[in-house]
């Protein structure tokens, strides 16, 4: 029964993040983490509304979830990654991006946001003025 729960309020929750209702589907998706806490795609699906609506840090905490009870979750380390890079972690971020697109080589959006963060990280670096000695 606590199943079949989890499931109806994962669809629920579902169909408020494809109509953009992203509180909405986190208060479902959290009701039916309350009955499957170990089921990947309910954290991945909590985790990409968190994310939509801004509240990055947990969804950084719902990936790495996701990532713990799934490794092959190759979309789980793509979000973190995003999380990542709000964070201004932007080396981390590329890790995880990059064992992504290593499980998906295919996958046109995570090769894309692999050479937007490359281009985002080298003008970071080229803008950074050299160290003045003692500082």
């Amino acid at each position: 029964m606590n199943s079949e729960n989890a499931y109806e309020l994962f669809h629920k929750g579902k169909k408020h993040a494809k109509q953009n209702d992203h509180l909405k589907a986190v208060m479902l998706f959290e009701k039916a983490i309350a009955l499957e806490p170990e089921r990947g795609s309910i954290r991945e699906a909590i985790a990409i509304s968190y994310y939509n609506c801004g509240l990055y840090s947990a969804a950084k905490k719902n990936f790495q979830k996701a990532i713990t009870i799934d490794a092959s979750n190759d979309f789980a380390y793509y979000g973190l990654g995003l999380c990542l890079a709000k964070e201004g972690k932007i080396n981390t971020a590329m890790g995880h991006f990059k064992i992504a697109a290593a499980m998906k080589p295919l996958n046109e959006t995570y090769r894309q946001t692999i050479k937007r963060y490359n281009r985002i990280f080298d003008i970071l670096h080229k803008k950074l003025p050299p160290q003045e000695e003692g500082r």
